[in-house]
């Protein structure tokens, strides 16, 4: 079914985006063409064999896997199947494009996973927690604490790093008050906290002012 959408200019294109997945590993399926399958074919017994068949072949496959795990309807059947599959996720893209929809409906037993996902010693998992973390937790159900959840996490992977400091850009912008004492108390690592800054003046949702005074809390690089 996924070949049968395939776009040979497209994979080449998309692998040039990721480079964590060798070349001959893209069907070349666009996103929304995929997004489409999975909605075709959720709770149908496909799905339910495709979900058990792991490790994919195809980063296709893969993205398949996690917007099936998005559209599904019972939560303790999405971490379920989540814990399962994100050990198998190698790269970026498909860790980013699982959101499942009813984890907005469970936020307490959400949290506390999430404080599961980011201790694990798995790239893509600590990224998809604090992703999670970021969807979730950063407008009504907010709560300062929170933002510890990503400040104590300690990486030397370019994508958790990214990932922590696309939250904090992202809690600048909704939490500001909350927020800007974690980069006052240099309490990220160098690189972390300068891209923290760096996203949040590209941000439209941050204030000029506001980027004035971020623009003053850069770190220099030693030496």
């Amino acid at each position: 079914m996924l070949f049968a959408l395939r776009d040979e200019a497209y994979a080449t294109f998309q692998a040039k985006l990721t480079p964590t997945v060798d070349e001959s590993l893209f069907i070349g399926v666009r996103v929304p063409e995929v997004r489409k399958l999975a909605k075709e074919i959720k709770g149908k017994p496909i799905a339910a064999t495709f979900l058990q068949e792991l490790p994919h072949k195809y980063y296709d496959e893969n993205m398949l896997h996690g917007l099936l795990i998005s559209e599904m309807q019972d939560y303790d059947k999405t971490i379920e199947a989540t814990d399962r599959f994100l050990p198998f996720v190698d790269n970026w893209a498909v860790c980013d494009i699982m959101s499942p929809k009813i984890f907005k409906k469970h936020k307490p037993m959400l949290i506390a996973k999430i404080r599961e996902w980011v201790k694990s010693s798995e790239t893509y998992t600590i990224r998809f927690g604090i992703e999670m973390l970021m969807s979730h937790f950063l407008d009504d159900d907010f709560m300062p604490e929170f933002l510890e959840i990503s400040a104590t996490v300690r990486s030397n992977e370019y994508y958790v790093n990214m990932m922590i400091a696309w939250f904090f850009a992202t809690a600048l912008a909704k939490q500001w008050n909350s927020t800007i004492p974690y980069l006052e108390n240099n309490r990220l690592d160098r690189w972390t906290h300068n891209k923290t800054v760096q996203k949040a003046i590209e941000s439209y949702r941050i204030t000029d002012d506001k980027k004035v005074y971020l623009r003053t809390l850069k770190q220099l690089e030693k030496g």
